[in-house]
């Protein structure tokens, strides 16, 4: 055990294959939010003719979400450091059930919008904390995998999120999918009440100065750098996907949503593959996963005209932009000694990354480059991830 309270190496031993049950639990957690974040982007028509408010004002509450993220990870990691990992998880859920059901019974935009601040604010610390709790109930040998089965629920929910929300919305109206996605959490948090061990993750309580004592290490800055810019180079060139497909690639508007599902497909092989690769050889394998992006973007950028290889390419964008994730979360949380602060501090630089990159994406297309610009600049900033991550890796071998 460290100074900075690393989790508690008991763990029991299972036949090969299987996984503990709490692990399912917090995938369909993971579940239930990446659908909340995913769902409106099909539900915004719906939501801003409901509220009598313009689509750009309509789309605020994805950038609403996106920075509550940011911000609820590292203030509600800091501010229950010093609770149980298991309580801490079932508040969070908890306040996920109450946003979305804020959400769902919404009498106007105001209401809405502080529904999904609410369900916003336990996406970081969720993740941070709960990837914490799932390494700690496997073997250490299996701590990245662990860490991918529980981020298989946000895959998947980048999947079937625009999709489910769309159809859900045009059968029963958009509040029918705050509904659901509200019975979903309601589920979520009664299978970590049963079937999260009390143990999981659990540390001596820790003071904030004790946490912030995790960030005097240069790897977790180069980590939590190479997360921002890794994630934010996939994201630059995915905001602007559509518009690469129907202005380049000649592909219908009817046509993005099912190459979207096939993004999403890769993130979900990309995070099995990676959690996989992680635990032979972590850095080797961030290496190799944002060396894969940084060739995949460019690629995109010169083929975005040829629609086949569109279709391969983007597969490929999914899965090499995930592969790094499980490795980058285990990476950091070592490091930090198993600092939850640390573990919110990487789900908000991947947020920073994103807004960055969609930011420059837009930069590049406002300047009249066109729409394979955001992948051209994309490949750009992961580059820079890759070399901040080759950094961190030389710096790390044993001398």
């Amino acid at each position: 055990m460290s100074r900075f309270g690393v989790e508690v190496r008991t763990f029991h031993r299972r036949p090969a294959g299987r996984l503990p049950p709490g692990l399912g639990a917090l995938a369909l957690g993971g579940f239930g939010i990446g659908l909340t974040e995913f769902l409106i982007a099909g539900l915004l028509p719906q939501v801003a003719s409901d509220f009598a408010v313009s689509e750009a004002v309509a789309g605020r509450l994805i950038s609403g979400y996106a920075l509550s993220v940011a911000v609820g990870a590292v203030v509600l990691t800091a501010a229950t450091a010093r609770l149980s990992r298991k309580r801490v998880l079932v508040g969070l859920v908890a306040l996920f059930v109450v946003g979305n059901l804020l959400c769902a019974v919404a009498p106007d935009y105001r209401v809405m919008m502080l529904g999904r601040i609410v369900a916003a604010l336990c996406h970081g610390s969720f993740f941070g904390i709960g990837s914490l709790v799932a390494r700690s109930l496997v073997a250490p040998e299996r701590k990245s995998r662990a860490v991918a089965v529980m981020f298989a629920g946000l895959t998947l929910a980048n999947v079937l999120g625009v999709p489910f929300g769309a159809l859900v919305g045009e059968r029963w109206g958009w509040r029918s999918a705050f509904w659901a996605v509200t019975a979903i959490g309601v589920l979520a948090l009664a299978g970590i009440v049963a079937l999260v061990p009390a143990w999981a993750g659990q540390v001596p309580p820790t003071a904030l100065r004790t946490q912030l004592r995790a960030f005097r290490s240069r790897q977790v800055w180069l980590t939590l750098t190479a997360t921002a810019l890794g994630y934010g180079g996939m994201f630059g060139a995915f905001s602007y996907l559509a518009y690469t497909f129907t202005e380049v690639g000649g592909f219908s508007a009817a046509d993005v949503a099912w190459l979207l599902m096939v993004y999403g497909v890769g993130l979900v092989v990309g995070n099995v593959i990676g959690g996989r690769a992680a635990d032979r050889d972590r850095d080797r394998a961030l290496l190799l996963a944002l060396l894969g992006l940084t060739v995949t973007l460019a690629a995109f950028g010169l083929l975005a005209a040829n629609a086949p290889a569109s279709v391969v390419l983007v597969f490929l964008l999914g899965l090499t932009g995930f592969a790094a994730v499980p490795g980058m979360i285990t990476r950091v949380t070592d490091h930090a000694h198993g600092a939850a602060l640390a573990a919110g501090a990487n789900v908000s630089a991947s947020n920073v990354g994103n807004a960055l990159g969609a930011w420059l994406g837009g930069v590049a297309l406002s300047a009249g480059l066109g729409y394979r610009a955001p992948l051209f600049v994309g490949a750009g900033i992961v580059a820079v991830s890759f070399v901040v991550m080759a950094l961190a890796a030389y710096t790390n071998r044993p001398r």
